[in-house]
């Protein structure tokens, strides 16, 4: 049974109350988690608030650096250890879960070497003054965790917060928290003082609900969808609290007709069947201009039927959906699309070995998709890409704005003008051109416009979202 973990110290919930972690692959129970509740929250709180007071404050930014440092050496050196824990309680193939240890590593790198960099200015102003600001952290730190990336989202929310100057309470999913369990432990072994990382797991109506109304909680992270998001944005409004949303997207690969084919069909399929297609960011809507419509679908089908589905440790192009109600969520939207008449044009295999029990979903590719209905518009969550044509390059940015969402586009063109164009008139949070993700370089700032949040993660920029900005106006002479 797996405990909290507040102040260096892995502790029951006060409830009393426990969750069952099921393995995605066989959907069988392995473990289990504290169903912690509100007074669990006020506890973690108060400890991160006296650790920011006692300690936190006093180390240096180089100091806090260091720290860091450490910790991704700590993490690179457990990382088949993480990965393991990370395969079983989120299904993901070897290399997915192996990726995933190298990325947090990667996020504390990245930001103990930031610590010492985050700058103030001085400000020209009247004479008889000097003028300057700095950047100070909010204090305590609220980060909600999702399923999908717990160690890459991890890494990228509370590094940022952790090289600014914050202190965390964090709240993983409740269908996947292990590693992040884990890395705090890690976190203590090599010197993070008790209360600067404090983790309470338990469902979100219960834990994330207290977490963001809890008054001690000085800025908000959240990673999820735009339902609970909202809920976010109007409890933390309530009391001037700020937040940084990512609520996803419904992102377009957007192919004209001298695009390199070669290099977009396996970045296109990546797209859509990294982590079962639980990505904010998959490419989930395949645009493509109408003269190689049809040349483009027949060479996806083929690669669509060879990919193979099966249990983590198979290590195959996927694994499984992280629950029952995942799966029976995709399974809906296919449905739908029967029901429209909408033709699918390959699917690939769950393979043999595949317990009954597993939450699996073969990869799905969908053809002539309405730009209105449903597949087209809400974010499926799973490896379902649908596929529709458009007529030249108006047509092209009219259908790629056309979700409420934005989060990422893709697009693959040789004329170099128009890349420009269609960058700037996508509306996205990032746009990649040629390439699908740059790699997922945890240098680059990623978030959302529209439904798809606000605020930026990743890069230095989190940096400015995890502080505030003091201005200090000194009058002399």
């Amino acid at each position: 049974m797996q405990l909290n973990y507040i102040a260096n110290a892995s502790l029951p919930s006060s409830s009393g109350r426990t969750i069952a972690m099921l393995d995605p692959s066989d959907g069988q129970p392995f473990d289990e988690i504290q169903r912690s509740n509100a007074s669990d929250i006020d506890f973690a709180v108060r400890a991160a608030r006296q650790s920011l007071e006692a300690v936190w404050r006093k180390f240096s930014p180089a100091e806090r650096g260091r720290l860091l440092m450490r910790l991704s050496l700590k993490v690179t050196e457990h990382a088949e250890e993480l990965a393991l824990i990370e395969q079983r309680d989120c299904g993901k193939p070897t290399r997915q879960a192996l990726a995933d240890a190298a990325a947090l590593a990667r996020y504390f790198e990245f930001y103990a070497g930031a610590c010492d960099k985050l700058h103030g200015e001085t400000i020209p102003y009247q004479d008889g003054y000097s003028v300057l600001t700095w950047r100070e952290p909010h204090g305590v730190t609220g980060h909600i965790i999702p399923w999908n990336y717990p160690m890459q989202i991890f890494g990228r929310s509370v590094g940022g917060a952790l090289a600014a100057g914050n202190v965390c309470v964090i709240k993983p999913a409740e269908d996947a928290c292990l590693s992040l369990l884990r890395v705090a432990q890690l976190a203590a072994e090599v010197g993070f003082p008790a209360g600067a990382i404090n983790i309470v797991t338990g469902y979100g109506h219960e834990v994330g609900d207290a977490l963001a109304r809890h008054p001690g909680i000085d800025h908000i992270s959240f990673t999820g969808s735009p339902s609970v998001g909202t809920l976010i944005s109007q409890v933390a409004a309530q009391r001037h609290c700020p937040v940084t949303l990512e609520l996803g997207g419904k992102s377009p690969q957007i192919v004209f007709a001298d695009a390199d084919l070669d290099a977009a069909v396996p970045a296109i399929i990546n797209g859509i069947v990294q982590n079962a297609g639980q990505t904010c960011s998959a490419g989930s809507r395949l645009l493509v201009d109408h003269v190689i419509y049809e040349s483009l679908l027949e060479r996806l089908g083929h690669e669509f039927e060879k990919l193979r589905v099966g249990p983590a440790t198979l290590d195959l192009d996927l694994g499984p959906l992280i629950r029952q109600s995942q799966q029976q969520r995709v399974w809906d939207f296919l449905s739908d699309a029967q029901v429209a008449n909408i033709e699918m044009v390959a699917q690939g295999k769950v393979v043999d070995e595949a317990p009954q029990t597993g939450f699996y979903q073969a990869p799905t590719l969908l053809r002539d998709v309405p730009a209105m209905h449903r597949l087209a518009q809400e974010e499926v969550f799973g490896p379902v890409l649908v596929a529709m044509s458009f007529r030249d390059e108006d047509h092209a940015v009219e259908l790629a704005n056309a979700t409420p969402f934005g989060l990422v586009a893709g697009v693959w063109t040789a004329e170099g003008a128009r890349q420009f164009r269609m960058a700037r008139r996508v509306r996205s949070g990032q746009v990649f051109i040629n390439n699908y993700g740059a790699g997922g370089g945890v240098e680059l700032p990623f978030g959302g416009v529209k439904s798809s949040g606000h605020g930026r993660e990743k890069g230095f920029e989190a940096l400015h979202g995890f502080t505030t900005l003091k201005t200090v106006a000194i009058k002399h002479g």
